[in-house]
């Protein structure tokens, strides 16, 4: 499946403390949905999470995923992005929590960090987008 673009309109969304919903597959092919913060880069939509997580063993056994990143000042304006996860890697992910919690908290260093958590970036190459609103 050829790469989807994220509407101009709509890129504003990731520059809002705007929550996704990001739905992976569990191994029985349920859907697991978890609240997450969002970035993206140009080409991915990107996720950061701790090495171990559910979310992350659904994403390395299956990389099939959706987002839906809710617009915070209007909730009838939303993007669903549907693709795969096309990179795992934990290059500049401890840089990057720290950032997403800059932009969601207000703070320099995300303070929910466990012992000996390992940062991942997962990016997710869009597939299909739809914008509403």
């Amino acid at each position: 499946m050829s790469t989807a673009e994220i509407p101009n309109e709509y890129l504003d969304l990731f520059e809002k403390r705007a929550f996704g919903h990001l739905a992976t597959l569990m191994p029985d092919g349920s859907p697991q949905v978890t609240p997450v913060w969002v970035d993206y880069d140009g080409t991915y939509v990107l996720v950061n999470s701790a090495l171990g997580r559910q979310k992350d063993r659904n994403m390395r056994r299956d990389g099939r995923a959706a987002l839906e990143i809710l617009d915070p000042d209007n909730p009838y304006r939303y993007l669903l992005v549907r693709g795969r996860v096309a990179e795992i890697t934990q290059a500049d992910a401890d840089a990057g929590i720290d950032g997403l919690a800059q932009k969601y908290l207000g703070l320099d260093v995300y303070p929910h960090r466990g012992p000996g958590e390992v940062r991942v970036w997962y990016k997710i190459e869009p597939e299909h987008v739809h914008a509403q609103g």
